[in-house]
C-alpha cells in the first residue's frame, strides 16, 4: 500500500509563503499523478492542483493559479506545493493524494478519483 506523508504546514501572516512537502513510499510512480487538496472546517474537500509524474503537466484551480506552484522530484517520490501571497481564505488542512492512473482533466477535481491520501498538515494564515 502507498503511504503519503505531508509536512511543512504552520502559521503565517497574510502575504507570506509556505512550502508543503509530500513524500510517497511503497511504490514508484511513472504513469500516475499527485494532487493537493484542502479542507476548511465545515467545508468540502477542495482540489488545489495536481502534477503528472511522467509529463510534469500541472493543473490549478483559478483561485490559486497565480500564487501556488506544484513541483516534483521523481527520484525521491516527493512533490511540493509552494504557496506565495497567502491569504486568510487559504487557511485549511492540506492533503496530498496519489492516483495510480492520472485522472482526466475533467475528473481530477473529484477526491473519489484519487487512490491514496496523506494525513494532512494544517496551514493557518492570519490577517
Amino acid at each position: 500500500q502507498v503511504r503519503l506523508v505531508e509536512s511543512g504546514g504552520g502559521l503565517v501572516q497574510a502575504g507570506g509563503s509556505l512550502r508543503l512537502s509530500c513524500a510517497a513510499s511503497g511504490r514508484t510512480f511513472s504513469g500516475g499523478a499527485m494532487g493537493w487538496f484542502r479542507q476548511a472546517p465545515g467545508k468540502e474537500r477542495e482540489f488545489v492542483g495536481s502534477i503528472s509524474w511522467s509529463s510534469g503537466n500541472t493543473y490549478y484551480v483559478d483561485s490559486v493559479k497565480t500564487r501556488f506552484t506544484i513541483s516534483r522530484e521523481n527520484a525521491k517520490n516527493t512533490v511540493y506545493l509552494q504557496m506565495n501571497s497567502l491569504e486568510p481564505e487559504d487557511t485549511a488542512v492540506y492533503y496530498c493524494a496519489a492516483a495510480l492512473v492520472t485522472p482526466s482533466v475533467v475528473t481530477l477535481r473529484d477526491p473519489r478519483r484519487w487512490d491514496y491520501w496523506g494525513q494532512g498538515t494544517q496551514v493557518t494564515v492570519s490577517s
